[in-house]
This record gives structure tokens, sequence and C-alpha cells, in this order.
């Protein structure tokens, strides 16, 4: 594989969603087969230093590296989703938004207890949510040993909250 500039395979876009927002898109990135390779590959050379028993990711973008990532490690991945998509008997968490309340909610069924666990997501701004399900599954038996984005956007100080080790592969202030 080539050594790629996993940078120029993410689009930023003035004012979207709202004005003011600079949003980073990883449209490209997902267009783009090295670029994508490049990126799963980094996640495996980093989760391969733990003892991973499941990988975790986030509703919904967090799914698109999950799968890749779980492949490589040989483990499940676990799903964390927002309200009213998962059915069953569930552990939900609330957490704050800029302007009201979501929550997040793990299948019980999942089986969390004692498992050493990867939490996957896109992004990481302020870190609210990546703070909810870190704590989702650490309240509920399991171990968030390493929390990993594909982009960090540092000015936010999203990496404050969270208490496991976390590995982002680009970082933006």
């Amino acid at each position: 594989m080539s050594n790629i500039n996993l940078y120029n395979y993410i689009e930023s876009v003035k004012d979207f969603p709202k004005n003011g927002i600079l949003f980073r898109d990883i449209s490209p990135l997902l267009q783009n087969f090295e670029a994508l390779s490049s990126l799963r590959t980094l996640f495996f050379q980093e989760a391969s230093k733990y003892n991973i028993d499941y990988v975790a990711t986030l509703d919904a973008r967090g799914f698109l590296f999950s799968s890749l990532l779980s492949q490589d490690l040989k483990v499940g991945t676990i799903l964390i989703r927002k309200p009213n998509k998962l059915p069953g008997a569930l552990y939900t968490r609330t957490y704050e938004l800029e302007y009201n309340k979501s929550s997040l909610s793990i299948q019980k069924s999942r089986n969390i207890k004692g498992k050493n666990i990867v939490l996957v997501d896109d992004l990481l701004a302020t870190g609210g949510t990546l703070q909810c399900a870190e704590n989702l599954i650490n309240d509920n038996g399991g171990k968030v040993i390493l929390s990993m984005v594909a982009i960090e956007l540092m000015a936010l100080k999203g990496r404050e909250k969270i208490s496991s080790n976390l590995f982002s592969v680009l970082q933006y202030d």
C-alpha cells in the first residue's frame, strides 16, 4: 500500500449543517479504496496492541469502520444505537447535546460483562457522544480500553471527556 496522505481525502464544507460550522466530510475517504484501506490499516495496527474481545461502534458513521476492524481483529461488533433503533431489553444512558438531550443504548443480550472493548466512531468533537458510549459500556460491566476515531477536532477538547486511551488518525485545530 502506498504512503497516502489521508488529509487529502477529507472535504471541508463551510456552513454545514448550519452557519458557522466547518464540516469535515469523510465521503471522499470512503470513496477511495486506497484511502479507506490505509485508515483500516492504521486502526488495526493500533487496536492490535490491546487484548480486545469486541469492537463497539456508534450509530451511524462509526458502523462504517467497525465491521472492517472487527474482521481484522477476528472479534465481533456490538452496536450502540440512538433511541428506538434496537429491540429487546436495553442498557440506556442519556447525555446532553447543545440544545437538548439524547440517549444511546446497547442490547442487554450482548453480554459485555468482563469484556475488553474498543470503541470506534468517525469523529470526536465535544466528546459528549463518545463519553456517553464509554460510560454506557463501563457502567454495565464492560471495559472500554481504547477509543478510536478517524477525525478529532482538537479545539473542541473532546479528548478531555474520554477516560480510555484515545487514538485519532487525523487531527484538526
